[in-house]
């Protein structure tokens, strides 16, 4: 992969620097705020090579790369001079007015997933850590008392025991508040005198009021409600001192009363919440959590999971989480087992790895989704190990990752439970997927043969054909997408060009995403900017997954009543993996009728015999 190339052609399609309000990246996606989304060409963007799909959730545009998502981050924080790419979980944190009015739902997923993404990777290795000493624990490989379980247990549990602090930290960064004043209010209800009062239940008195004895080790959402009332004090502070004095007397009297207000209010009323969030699981998550992850709404449980093992000591989700997870990967190994679609098995392989280690979106979006029935039979054969893992009741020491490195964390109440769950969701996903999950025309071999017929393309629609060149849309006059031709209707019927499947129905219906039988993958592109009628004067006669024969009837279109509206209707015929053919040639013909439009030379043809076309 050309990570320059690619991340120029990202920063072109979301429509330059100039329409980024803030970027960064997690473990497969570049995130943006985008001043505008109407200025992004996502059909474009996701047909760059290296690109799984385009996401667009919580607010946030994301491109989903896949593992080499820091490399291509890198080159384009440079390209677009963003934040150094080893700061780029900071900008995570950061708010920005992007120029859109987002709904509170929207705020406050993007708001959870900026706090913990920076560092939900520690989160994760920390608690690994902590699950291995349970394991070493178990099998009598280490003792508790030994100073070795002593130093990696302080290792991997000091970030659980000072969560109130990181949080502090990155939650300012969203609210805008003084860092390291959320940071001395995280740390002072944690402060070791306090610690073992509340510890003690001694009812500490401030002025005569009554503090609640509560600890706040490893809690979650007291600090959140701290930091947020901070956001509303600190600038009433700024006011009434001058410029000369703020620095010192905003942060004194911010910890004057937020301190105290914490522990006699914020934190009593956080316990309260978190106490009713703490109560049940819902076995229903080992079906639907890919379901939040692709909505990316799955960011509003984390708080959840983190503040049932601060408030119980364990959470029940997380173990239904990795049956999940596991469901996903045993659909990817069956993809890749059975599809001979090289390109697919490659990224089938690839991604079923990753999965187990609990990174699924190139999974979702590359494979199991892509493909349809995959992700279907995932999520049956999640449903059913979650299912047996609720009913074992699992129970997770610590926060990880749910993947299958988490499963140290889940040794005690239910283990047994768990690992049977996690078979059967594996096996479950991977069974179903290889005996249901493909289509009869999806297991069919695309190797190239030499009829004539299976390297030509038919025109689609009548007209007068024109250079792909010459049209006035630059992502596909520079034929980045592939090569091809265009053609200016006089008929708005589309029919197949070849004979093959049907692989993307837009439901816009501007545009039809065909696999010939053999190999060449077709788009057919209605109009130039006509996604933005959004299906007005379009009628898309076919399904994703069908199997059409050439000149079958694929979309109508209202040609006069699109060119009324102000669209130009010229309609685009590209090879989008050209790369995998030696030649892609339009024939000679200058109208588009029942003619042969375009020649393709597959590769196998060594240079100088002749062309089978």
């Amino acid at each position: 992969m050309d990570y320059s190339e690619l991340a120029q052609s990202i920063l072109t399609n979301i429509g330059g620097k100039d329409n980024i309000s803030k970027a960064w990246h997690c473990a497969t996606r570049l995130r943006f705020n985008l001043k505008s989304t109407d200025k992004a060409n996502t059909e474009a963007i996701e047909n760059l090579d290296g690109v799984i799909t385009v996401v667009q959730s919580a607010g946030q545009y994301q491109v989903v790369i896949g593992n080499a998502v820091a490399q291509v981050f890198a080159v384009l924080a440079d390209l677009a001079g963003l934040a150094n790419p080893d700061t780029a979980a900071d900008a995570a944190t950061t708010t920005e007015d992007t120029g859109e009015k987002q709904n509170i739902i929207n705020r406050f997923i993007a708001f959870i997933s900026g706090i913990f993404t920076p560092f939900l990777g520690a989160l994760a290795g920390a608690g690994i850590l902590k699950g291995l000493l349970a394991l070493a624990v178990a099998f009598n490989w280490m003792s508790t008392t030994s100073g070795a379980y002593k130093i990696w247990y302080s290792a991997g549990d000091a970030i659980f025991y000072f969560l109130p602090v990181f949080l502090a930290f990155t939650a300012a960064k969203q609210l805008k508040v003084n860092q390291f004043v959320a940071v001395s209010l995280g740390a002072a209800l944690l402060y070791p005198t306090l610690v073992t009062v509340m510890t003690n239940s001694t009812t500490l008195h401030f002025f005569g009021i009554p503090v609640v004895p509560t600890t706040y080790t490893s809690t979650v959402i007291p600090i959140l409600l701290a930091v947020w009332v901070l956001s509303y004090l600190e600038p009433v502070l700024d006011k009434l001192f001058p410029a000369a004095i703020r620095n010192i007397f905003t942060p004194l009297f911010s910890l004057i009363i937020m301190v105290p207000l914490t522990l006699l209010v914020v934190g009593p009323i956080g316990g309260l919440i978190g106490n009713g969030l703490a109560i049940g699981a819902g076995v229903i998550m080992g079906a639907f959590w890919q379901v939040f992850v692709i909505f990316g709404v799955h960011w509003t449980f984390v708080p959840l999971m983190m503040n049932n093992i601060a408030k119980m000591g364990y959470d029940p989700l997380l173990p239904i989480l990795s049956a999940a997870v596991l469901s996903q990967a045993g659909a990817a190994l069956a993809v890749f087992l059975k599809s001979r679609d090289q390109k697919m098995k490659a990224l089938a392989g690839s991604s079923f790895v990753t999965a187990l280690f609990g990174i699924t979106e190139p999974t979702i979006y590359g494979v199991t989704l892509k493909l349809k029935r995959p992700f279907y039979c995932a999520v049956v054969g999640g449903a059913l190990g979650g299912a047996i893992i609720g009913a074992a009741g699992t129970h997770a020491s610590s926060f990880t990752l749910p993947s299958l490195l988490a499963v140290p964390t889940f040794l005690g109440h239910g283990f047994m439970g768990e690992v049977i769950g996690l078979i059967v969701a594996f096996l479950g996903g991977a069974i179903l997927t290889y005996f249901f999950g493909f289509a009869r025309q999806q297991q069919a071999d695309h190797s190239v043969v030499s009829d004539q017929s299976d390297n030509t393309v038919m025109a689609p629609v009548e007209g007068t054909i024109i250079p792909l060149t010459s049209v006035h849309d630059e992502v596909f006059a520079s034929e980045a997408m592939g090569k091809g031709l265009a053609i200016v209707p006089n008929k708005g019927t589309v029919t197949a060009p070849v004979d093959g499947t049907i692989t993307a129905v837009y439901p816009t219906g501007h545009a039809i995403g065909i696999t010939a039988n053999s190999g060449a993958e077709i788009l057919i592109h209605i109009g130039i900017n006509t996604v933005q009628l959004n299906g007005q004067y379009f009628e898309t006669m076919v399904k994703q997954n069908q199997v059409v024969k050439r000149g079958d009837l694929l979309t109508k279109f209202d040609v006069d009543k699109i060119k009324t509206a102000g669209y130009d209707t010229t309609v685009m015929v590209i090879i989008t993996n050209t790369a995998d053919y030696q030649m892609v040639k339009p024939t000679d013909a200058t109208e588009a009728s029942d003619n042969w439009i375009l020649e393709l030379q597959p590769k196998e043809i060594m240079e100088g015999a002749p062309a089978n076309v």
